[in-house]
């Protein structure tokens, strides 16, 4: 338990620098209620006026909160939100971003991932993670395989790198928390391969056969595996072509992650990269649609015009 006040403490007072008598509001739900009531208390003793929202647990990641949610997310200085479904990529999030609104999110956080993944040395995890922002800024050509099978390749010329450090201090940024990620959103159309997904995606949990898809156009065309690729294809369905849009590309930056079948945590361990099907207005793309879904590729070799920056999930810059 020492370990997970830590762990909000430093979300509280560095991640966010919540202020004396600034406003907080923390939404959750009734699986993450816990660690909702703890960050809604703590904020609280640093003399914040700080709101706790319950919401009904949403059907899928990126799900738009109800609107009265929505306006209050707006309304506010700081915005938390440990929830079981992501409100990362979000209608309701990207606008009290505009509005100056600093947020944390913490899709399917657990009281285990936040007081070990969350107690890091933010410095030097921020040092690799901007570096790695920085390589993606000035890329063009993404080349990644595994030893499961991927072989994908996408267009980031243009493209900027965006990095998830854990330090949204400025008015209008966001990040997880857990955080160690530098990610962006190709060029849409791009991106023609093999993508085989083998840590976690979706709602999938530990992977035990991997889900194989075959890229064309920048769209996932075929799915292929067992029951994680029958739960991957049931969660899509609703979203037709857009669900499949390979939105984002990124790579892991927090040596205290660990492979857990939770992919807010998932998507951050060091040496990994994740390739997301959906929505990607968040990172600077055009896909607007209700999901977004990261699959976790481990042990990655990625080559950016004809540099490997990861193998073996290694860095080695």
């Amino acid at each position: 338990m020492n370990r997970l006040s830590d762990a909000i403490d430093t979300a509280l007072r560095y991640s966010l620098a919540v202020k004396k008598g600034e406003t907080v509001l923390v939404i959750t739900d009734v699986h993450k209620r816990n660690i909702g009531i703890m960050f809604h208390e703590k904020a609280q003793k640093l003399k914040a006026q700080s709101m706790l929202v319950d919401i009904i647990p949403g059907r899928t990641d990126g799900e738009e909160p109800p609107e009265a949610i929505a306006k209050l997310m707006k309304s506010v200085d700081v915005l938390i939100c440990p929830t079981s479904k992501s409100l990362t990529h979000t209608n309701a999030r990207r606008a009290a971003s505009k509005k100056g609104v600093r947020t944390i999110t913490l899709p399917g956080v657990s009281e285990e991932m936040l007081a070990r993944a969350g107690n890091v040395d933010m410095q030097k995890m921020a040092h690799l993670t901007n570096m790695m922002a920085d390589i993606l800024s000035i890329g063009s050509n993404v080349h990644i395989t595994t030893p499961a099978g991927t072989d994908l390749r996408m267009s980031i010329k243009g493209k900027k790198g965006i990095a998830d450090t854990g330090f949204v201090t400025e008015p209008g940024m966001t990040c997880n928390i857990p955080a160690g990620e530098a990610f962006l959103a190709p060029i849409e159309g791009s991106a023609e391969g093999i993508l085989v997904v083998d840590g976690s995606m979706g709602q999938s949990g530990i992977i035990k056969k991997p889900i194989k898809m075959y890229v064309s156009k920048g769209f996932v065309t075929k799915i292929l595996g067992n029951r994680e690729a029958r739960l991957l294809r049931k969660l899509l369905a609703p979203f037709g072509k857009k669900g499949r849009n390979i939105a984002e590309l990124g790579i892991g930056t927090n040596p205290k992650a660990k492979l857990t079948g939770k992919v807010l945590e998932d998507e951050k361990i060091l040496g990994t990269v994740h390739v997301a099907l959906g929505n990607n207005l968040t990172m600077g793309g055009s896909c607007d649609v209700g999901s977004h879904l990261d699959g976790i590729l481990l042990r990655p070799k990625v080559t950016i015009d004809e540099k490997v920056i990861l193998s073996g999930g290694k860095v080695r810059i």
